[in-house]
């Protein structure tokens, strides 16, 4: 299905978000922020040569997160590839956990030996966070099939960038879950740029991206992400059909990093220009946007607003103070969560046969 043939969708009042509260709305917005602030401080702890590895920031696609990840229901999960803290935050982890991750503490929520790609928080049906470009989205598979062999109503949200697209394990996904009507929501996070390559340069498409799915038997959409409002809308429509009709889909949705492909891309204002970025920070920053949507709801005054963006920096400042006050992990635990068999002492621990019987 194609989104250009779509009629025009007040998304405001989709019943999704009609049925919102103002404590609800406001949640979302303070979710956004929180994202957002939290990314501009663990900027600046890196850049002060505190942090090691790679650092993928959010900035500008917060409206992605809160607005799938408010759509979830018991039963359903959250996948995602290596720019994965906007999704742990928006699951509910706490601030804490995740910047002293980004320290390699040991009160990291994978004890300092994960960092920036590696968020997780299994009792919240968030299961990372994974480095390997487009290797999550067979895990994305896998977890629909989990919930469809258990017998629940339930889906898996698996995202990606739009370089993922390219790669064999995301094709190989799609196939599995047409073949087997997979419950599980692709989504493509396409903020334009493949590490440093334009969309253009990058990827051989007749219209959008998600037009791939057509050689699956796939449904299919194109949306805009800058709003939260049409995210929630057209996401939940995928979501609810996963859930009763059990098939799978493939959306993308265009959204923009205001940052390099991680803050190590010294070179992510020369594939771009300044006034490109510039365009997008001030035109169509999610953040804003919904800012502006609540104020003019009479749900939020601009008073109010500014006190929640200010509450959000607070706790970001804080969790980096945490971070910094946290020990490393003792050198004695390096082999500690690496299989659960070991670390839990079982049979298969003990002999080494970790995987296979006989």
């Amino acid at each position: 299905m194609s989104a250009k043939n779509a009629a025009p969708v007040k998304y405001a009042d989709a019943p999704v978000n009609k049925a919102l509260s103002p404590e609800q709305k406001i949640k979302l917005y303070r979710d956004m922020c929180r994202i957002r602030r939290f990314e501009l401080v663990a900027l600046k702890h890196y850049n002060s040569g505190k942090m090691g590895g790679f650092l993928h920031l959010y900035n500008g696609q917060e409206s992605v997160a809160v607005g799938c990840v408010s759509l979830m229901g018991e039963n359903d999960h959250i996948i995602t590839a290596y720019r994965d803290h906007g999704h742990a935050l928006a699951v509910g982890m706490g601030m804490n956990e995740c910047m002293a991750e980004l320290f390699g503490k040991k009160t990291g929520c994978s004890k300092g030996k994960g960092g920036s790609m590696h968020f997780f928080a299994p009792d919240k049906n968030y299961w990372g966070g994974h480095g390997i470009v487009a290797g999550q989205t067979p895990l994305g598979a896998g977890l629909a099939f989990g919930v469809k062999y258990k017998g629940l109503k339930g889906c898996s949200l698996c995202f990606l960038g739009d370089g993922a697209v390219n790669q064999g394990a995301f094709h190989e996904s799609l196939n599995l879950a047409a073949l087997f009507d997979l419950p599980v929501v692709y989504i493509i996070e396409n903020n334009g740029y493949s590490m440093g390559t334009s969309q253009k340069r990058s990827s051989a498409y007749p219209g959008c991206l998600a037009e791939r799915a057509e050689g699956y038997g796939m449904k299919w959409e194109l949306l805009n992400g800058e709003d939260i409002y049409e995210v929630r809308a057209r996401v939940n429509e995928a979501m609810v059909r996963a859930r009763e009709e059990s098939k799978p889909m493939l959306l993308e949705v265009l959204t923009y990093r205001y940052y390099g492909h991680s803050v190590a891309d010294a070179m992510h204002k020369k594939y771009r220009t300044k006034e490109e970025i510039e365009k997008r920070e001030r035109e169509h920053d999610p953040v804003i946007i919904f800012r502006n949507h609540l104020i003019n709801e009479k749900v939020l005054t601009e008073k109010e607003a500014t006190e929640i963006d200010q509450a959000a920096s607070k706790e970001a400042e804080d969790s980096g103070e945490f971070a910094e006050q946290s020990p490393l992990p003792d050198p004695s635990e390096i082999f500690d969560d690496i299989y659960w068999e070991v670390d839990n002492g079982t049979e298969a621990g003990q002999t080494g046969r970790h995987f296979f019987n006989d």
